[in-house]
């Protein structure tokens, strides 16, 4: 996919959060201009005072954590520190035990992924406004030492994904569609799908669905398995790349929102805020500003589709969005 898209859906967000911005200003009655953070030739300054400052920063085993992972550290070593990376995690609970462990400094996580994997919340529980949900992650990682800052613009979720053919021969339009057919449809989905209540237990519990299996596969092969015929289901994701590409695959409505929306909060330790100083936590703001549903999808389709690698990808959207030269 060209640069050239890129570009424009960047410049679609830079329009849209001006817009906001104005409004806002109009509703307070103050006609300045505020500062743009969302791209646009806001570039980061590389800060000596960070010189020294040793960051490593992680994300779970997946096409976006690791797209995400790569824009975090990259935006970070241009405001001067010194940054690793440990983009292979794993699951969400080795990457929070490595977080509190001082084995990463941080890493991106969704809001639904902390509520429900860490907390105990059941999917409906999780709030459906990103201001709510945020507030909701806050105080709840506070209590662990940890800090979630401010999320994502993009909001990425759990979907039942099938191929566009197979959801008009069954005519499901909804996850409530699948109801006494899919005791003769085999689910695939990640593997810690299985204990999840916004993927195979939410659709069992809440939906009372029963398949005719459920085969735990990598989430890169998530697509392939539809393809080879293999799954007639498969746990997808809302800002995957197939979907924005093309109309050869349908996402089924969460018609009983079991399947939870969330936004990303990049996760820390008020200790690592404290040491690296105010670039480590603006810069990361920063950089994610421009991170629409869109922007996200291209970015993943760059490297699922195009084959490119995450740290060219991640290096081409900071450039793009002038967050770096």
């Amino acid at each position: 996919m060209p640069i050239r898209k890129l570009k424009y859906l960047l410049l679609v967000a830079v329009f849209a959060l001006s817009l906001g911005l104005a409004a806002c200003g109009d509703d307070d009655g103050d006609d300045s201009t505020s500062g743009d953070s969302s791209g646009g030739g806001d570039l980061i300054q590389s800060n000596p005072d960070n010189s020294g400052v040793s960051l490593t920063i992680g994300s779970k085993n997946f096409t976006e954590q690791i797209v995400l992972g790569e824009i975090y550290a990259q935006g970070l070593e241009a405001a001067g520190y010194d940054v690793s990376t440990d983009l292979n995690l794993g699951s969400e609970t080795i990457a929070l035990q490595a977080l509190k462990k001082d084995e990463i400094s941080g890493y991106p996580e969704y809001v639904s992924t902390a509520l429900t994997s860490f907390y105990g919340k059941d999917a409906d529980q999780v709030p459906a406004d990103p201001d709510e949900a945020f507030d909701a992650v806050s105080q709840e990682v506070e209590a662990d030492g940890l800090v979630a800052l401010p999320p994502t613009p993009f909001s990425s979720a759990n979907a039942v994904g099938l191929l566009t053919a197979e959801a008009a021969e069954l005519g499901v339009e909804t996850i409530s569609d699948l109801e006494g057919k899919s005791q003769d449809l085999a689910l695939y989905g990640s593997p810690e799908c299985r204990q999840r209540i916004d993927c195979l237990i939410g659709l069992e519990e809440n939906y009372g669905l029963e398949f005719k299996s459920f085969t735990p596969v990598d989430i890169g092969l998530r697509y392939e398995v539809l393809d080879k015929g293999q799954a007639d289901l498969s746990i997808v994701f809302t800002t995957d790349a197939q979907l924005g590409a093309s109309d050869e695959y349908t996402i089924l409505e969460d018609d009983q929102g079991v399947l939870p929306a969330g936004n990303v909060v990049f996760m820390t330790k008020q200790q690592t805020i404290d040491e690296a100083g105010p670039d480590y936590a603006e810069t990361i703001e920063k950089v994610q500003s421009g991170l629409t549903v869109e922007v996200m999808q291209e970015l993943d389709a760059r490297v699922d589709i195009d084959k490119q690698q995450p740290a060219q990808v991640a290096s081409d959207y900071l450039k793009e969005a002038g967050y770096i030269e």
